[in-house]
């Protein structure tokens, strides 16, 4: 990527004032689309953009380089962050005789906020770029277009769907003749850890939402035995699939969002708090859910009380076997596998492992206490 970084043209960091900085990670709206060409007297210009004039003649002239740039970039995607705006781009060149120079050359462009993350845009602009590609070589509509009257012009409605659908939907349905292109916006994530056979899958996302078309058929044979309870290596028994096609199948519904890994449900576990459950006891929406979700019976809720209790008694060194000896969630109308379940999902709890360590580090504890409690803390009860 090529980046203009220097004093007030770009951000670099944060402040605690404002949030949106470069490379904060946060997504942004398409502010602009604008096609540009080289025109064979005039240079490097822009034809058509939509909203108008949002790019200005002063920004695009400072950037025009890589918005119509040399051979050896063409066709490579190209984002530029200068001057407060995040252009990305595809540019394309058409040799051929019957051009003035030759050679078309055209790139049809994106424009974000300096701070937004627009890697998600980047197989958009390739799509769209070489759909206009196809357009040319087929029917001369790019060519067709620019000897046109602004006002018979079709380019600048089709950039205007573009612009709103993406926005809006995060997808977009082209029709010009008698061919229709389809753009969506997919999220692009860091691929997913590796998934074990002890991991437990649950459903992030309302599964009713989905059709069957919608998953390949080793999935749809996967899905009916997500339930939150089941470990990989039980879907694949029961659902008579192979191990790792299973591990492949829940690594992509995990790279989609779509499940969530939690550790298996063992009444041997031991859990603590985090900070995060100060949101239960703020927060009236999270109340209400919770108390739906490790409800035994929908019509007979518990008290928010007893489930913020079972909560607070989770600490190192109490099993859940313990906890459930202790306060009896059945009394209390508490599922205590859902209790478990909601707690990992929404991040109130985390379950502490216990690590059997040789003789040789044991000694390297006892001489640097500090390392022994900055492991217990952070990994679990250290065993030997």
């Amino acid at each position: 990527m090529l980046s203009d970084t220097q004093g007030a043209l770009s951000p670099a960091r944060s402040d605690d004032n404002n949030p949106f900085f470069e490379g904060c990670g946060r997504e942004g709206p398409i502010r602009c689309i604008f096609f540009s060409e080289f025109h064979p007297t005039a240079g490097p210009k822009i034809s058509c953009q939509v909203p108008e004039d949002y790019i200005s003649k002063e920004v695009f002239d400072a950037v025009s380089v890589y918005i119509i740039p040399k051979q050896q970039l063409q066709r490579s995607i190209l984002t530029v962050n200068v001057l407060g705006h995040k252009i990305t781009g595809f540019p394309i060149n058409i040799p051929n005789k019957k051009y003035a120079r030759n050679a078309f050359y055209f790139n049809l462009c994106f424009v974000c906020d300096a701070w937004a993350r627009t890697v998600q845009y980047e197989g958009v602009v390739k799509k769209l770029a070489e759909y206009l590609m196809m357009m040319e070589l087929e029917s001369n509509f790019l060519s067709n277009e620019l000897q046109l009257a602004p006002e018979n012009c079709k380019l600048p409605s089709i950039l205007q769907q573009i612009l709103f659908d993406l926005n809006s939907k995060k997808s977009c349905t082209i029709t010009e003749g008698t061919t229709n292109m389809h753009l969506k916006v997919v999220k692009v994530a860091s691929d997913p850890p590796a998934i074990l056979d002890h991991q437990v899958p649950i459903f992030t996302v309302n599964v009713q939402n989905f059709t069957k078309e919608m998953w390949d058929l080793t999935t749809q044979q996967v899905l009916p035995f997500i339930n939150g309870f089941n470990h990989v290596a039980k879907i694949a028994a029961e659902a008579d699939v192979e191990s790792n096609l299973v591990k492949a199948c829940v690594q992509n519904l995990v790279y989609y969002g779509v499940v969530q890994l939690i550790p298996i449900f063992q009444y041997s576990n031991v859990y603590c708090t985090t900070p995060a459950l100060q949101k239960l006891s703020d927060d009236a929406h999270s109340q209400e859910e919770c108390l739906k979700y490790v409800a035994r019976s929908e019509s007979n809720l518990p008290a928010l009380r007893d489930v913020f209790n079972m909560y607070c008694n989770m600490t190192h060194g109490t099993t859940l076997k313990d906890l459930c000896l202790r306060l009896n969630p059945y009394t209390l109308k508490i599922d205590e596998q859902k209790l478990v379940q909601y707690g990992l999902l929404q991040g109130y709890i985390r379950r502490i492992n216990k690590v059997k360590l040789n003789q040789s580090i044991f000694v390297s504890f006892k001489n640097f206490p500090s390392t022994a409690n900055f492991y217990q803390f952070n990994y679990g009860r250290i065993v030997l």
